[in-house]
């Protein structure tokens, strides 16, 4: 058998390649399609099967433009709803292809349609080699269950329960388990970085697994989950109908500087890619910095959401092709245009540049021994309980478009996340918003504590 994983790091996605005897099988593809074709097309396989583990909100899926490309039929949950061309499957429904096969089990809980994939291959046909788990089992986590309109998170927690120890459980303790997403995912809470695992070791390291109790596993499922971006609910209806063919969207129209002005006196989005330092030493006042370098797309989507309609800052035409791509793997496709000329164009029309002053982790030390000076740490939660600087006001980013944090505008404030890509987009955000007094902490909470310097550990309170 022939099987190969697809990561996708900007959101943290994977995707699969299997096929036998020429027949191959893609499951959860994403949004681009052509590195599907071009694998096979290198092995001489022909793609007759798209299986979708569940209707993805994260990400808007590629199975419609890679079934209309290439002949293959698309099978995905019962419970799905699906507006497509598909095979609606069930429990049990096994698909053949060459001399190996999936076995579908319904394992309800991330939503009602999930399915995992238990596959037997050819070099032992009688017992199952690996599983494909979608979103239901991660490596150290599951998959969250606040993400239907049709049952509440708990009932979907209670599912979950059922689904995990009933069915993927039930599997020997040496399936290799390949999960739809890894680290850095907002389909889970705390999944670890690796990209395969099996049962065994999921069975005796996988948190959720070693919650004992239905009613317990519940609780802790659905207690401080992680907030969950409008654009999710979006990406699964888009899923659910299917995505058209990314040739379809129109040529980005070039924007001069006179008129990116006059957009932003209309309040128009101005998303600047370009790296966090760069912006940081001169950018478009009032721009959002989401810099190509990390978890882009979803942000963006978080952040922005999906009709915002930016306008795109960069330096280079490859710039603005791999953050129309990005975009585009996450829905976001009504962008106004680019600034022509990116920052040059606009210094080249007269206009101001606005600056964000940085900080290192030993002058802010200093200057919070002097006073004056406020500490905002926007990362999520267990990263602020593991430790953070004392005295720190919590406000994770992720929470941003749902309320502004309280500050002192008299004082100024350092900003800080992890290592410096969070903070960058909370301090554009919050200079967008009329914050003038903001500082980025360089190197986030990892520089502070490489220099030395302490954290506290406790619970934290809403800024």
């Amino acid at each position: 058998m022939y099987f190969e994983q697809f990561y996708l790091g900007c959101l943290a996605h994977a995707s699969y390649l299997l096929a036998s005897e020429g027949e191959a099988v893609v499951v959860d593809p994403q949004r681009d399609v052509d590195l599907y074709l071009k694998a096979a097309d290198e092995h001489g396989l022909k793609i007759r099967h798209i299986v979708e583990t569940h209707l993805h909100a994260d990400f808007v899926s590629g199975h419609s433009e890679l079934a209309a490309r290439t002949g293959a039929q698309i099978y995905i949950g019962a419970q799905a709803g699906a507006q497509f061309p598909h095979v609606a499957v069930t429990d049990g429904f096994e698909l053949n292809f060459g001399k190996c096969k999936l076995k579908v089990l319904e394992t309800s809980g991330h939503t009602p349609e999930s399915i995992c994939l238990v596959v037997f291959s050819d070099d032992k046909p009688g017992s199952p080699w690996a599983v494909l788990t979608g979103d239901t089992l991660f490596l150290g986590d599951v998959g969250r269950p606040d993400l239907s309109h049709t049952h509440t998170p708990r009932q979907l927690a209670a599912m979950l329960y059922d689904s995990l120890h009933s069915k993927l459980m039930s599997l020997p303790d040496e399936v290799l388990v390949y999960p739809a997403h890894g680290a850095g995912s907002l389909c889970g809470r705390n999944m670890r970085a690796e990209r395969s695992s099996t049962i065994g070791t999921e069975r005796l390291t996988n948190y959720a697994l070693q919650i004992a109790g239905k009613e317990k596993f519940v609780h802790e499922l659905t207690s401080n989950l992680p907030a969950r971006p409008e654009y999710f609910s979006q990406d699964a209806e888009i899923n659910r109908q299917g995505a058209p063919a990314l040739a379809a969207l129109p040529e980005l129209p070039a924007i001069s500087a006179v008129e990116l002005r006059r957009l932003l006196d209309e309040d128009v989005i101005a998303l600047d890619v370009r790296p966090n330092d760069q912006f940081a030493a001169g950018h478009v006042p009032g721009s959002v910095n989401i810099a190509l370098s990390g978890q882009f797309a979803s942000w963006a989507g978080a952040m922005l959401g999906l009709s915002s309609q930016p306008v795109l800052i960069a330096d280079t035409d490859e710039q603005i092709s791999e953050a129309r791509m990005r975009l585009a793997r996450i829905g976001l496709e009504g962008e106004r245009g680019y600034l022509m000329d990116g920052v040059k164009g606009w210094l080249a029309a007269g206009f101001e540049m606005a600056q964000l002053p940085q900080i290192t982790p030993h002058e802010l030390s200093e200057r919070l021994q002097q006073g004056g000076i406020d500490v905002l740490d926007v990362r999520r939660e267990p990263e602020f309980v593991a430790g953070h600087i004392e005295g720190a006001n919590w406000w994770p980013l992720d929470r941003f478009k749902l309320a502004p944090p309280e500050i002192d505008l008299s004082r100024a404030l350092a900003v800080h996340c992890k290592s410096g890509y969070r903070s960058m987009i909370a301090c554009s955000l919050l200079e967008r918003a009329g914050f003038r007094n903001l500082i980025n902490l360089r190197g986030g909470l990892d520089g502070w504590q490489q220099a030395g310097l302490p954290v506290e550990v406790e619970k934290p309170v809403l800024a």
